[in-house]
């Protein structure tokens, strides 16, 4: 008879860990190499260069790959080249339900063109693009951030214009080639 400490370390919980930038795919692709579950949810984006387009699968959370394991295998992915750390809550690897995993998959499957924008991500005075509604393709400044919405200052026609728009609606503005 297995003792319920035993039971709850072969439990298997999803978990979040933090890898290297731009490590998200190969630390995934290495996980299952070695036998862990693990999940990098990604969308199709398409990206041009001087003399073509392509079709590049992107991973949606920046840094972030889920992985499906007990408490014996945290060492394992723990050692795995490309892996920082686990995400912790309240000094503990947090724990990512089996459900909202799912929820992840459907939504990715339903809007394959998903982008994910943390408000954590902006500042005061970062340049923004919006990408929907009646200002898209509009660039402005973030004046203040109100919850999910953004204040953004737009200048056309020589006047200013300030609207708010939901986060969602818009991505950092490409400067000097980059994101």
């Amino acid at each position: 008879m297995q003792s319920s400490t035993s039971k709850k370390n072969l439990e298997k919980n999803w978990l979040v860990i933090y890898t290297r930038p731009n490590w998200e795919k190969k630390v995934h692709q290495l996980l299952l190499t070695i036998g862990i579950e693990s999940y990098c949810p990604v969308r199709l984006e398409e990206h041009t260069w001087a003399d073509r387009k392509k079709m590049v699968s992107v991973p949606v959370f920046n840094s972030y790959v889920f992985v499906k394991i007990n408490r014996h295998e945290e060492s394992i992915v723990r050692q795995t080249l490309g892996v920082i750390n686990f995400v912790y809550y309240l000094g503990r690897p947090a724990v990512v339900r089996d459900s909202e995993i799912e929820d992840i998959q459907r939504f990715l499957n339903d809007y394959p063109d998903l982008e994910i924008i943390s408000i954590k991500e902006l500042s005061l005075g970062e340049r923004v693009k919006i990408r929907n509604g009646p200002f898209m393709n509009q660039e402005g400044d973030v004046i203040q951030i109100r919850g999910k919405n953004v204040l953004l200052k737009l200048e056309n026609l020589e006047s200013v214009l300030v609207t708010k728009v939901s986060a969602k609606n818009i991505e950092l503005a490409k400067q000097n080639g980059r994101k």
